[in-house]
C-alpha cells in the first residue's frame, strides 16, 4: 500500500488494528497497513496485536500519532 493508498482509507478517529513493532519511553510504535504510526504514553511489548484510534494524520512528514482504542 502506498502513502496515499493510506490517506485515500483512513481518516482521524478511524479505529484499526495493528502490531507493536517498537517499544521507546514515551510510546509505543504500531505497524499497520505498511505504515507505522506512534502510541504516545501506551506501553505494549513489541509483538503484541492492538486495536488503536488515528488521533492525527501529518500527511506531508507521512506521520500519524495513535491511542488505545
Amino acid at each position: 500500500m502506498s502513502w496515499q493508498d493510506f490517506l485515500a482509507r483512513h481518516r482521524a478517529g478511524d479505529v484499526v488494528e495493528g502490531v507493536v513493532v517498537k517499544q521507546v519511553p514515551f510510546g509505543s510504535f504500531v505497524e499497520t497497513d505498511g505504515f507505522t504510526g506512534l502510541a504516545f504514553e501506551q506501553s505494549w511489548p513489541v509483538g503484541t496485536r492492538v486495536s488503536v484510534r488515528i488521533l492525527e494524520i501529518d500527511a506531508d512528514r507521512q506521520r500519524f500519532s495513535l491511542t488505545q482504542a
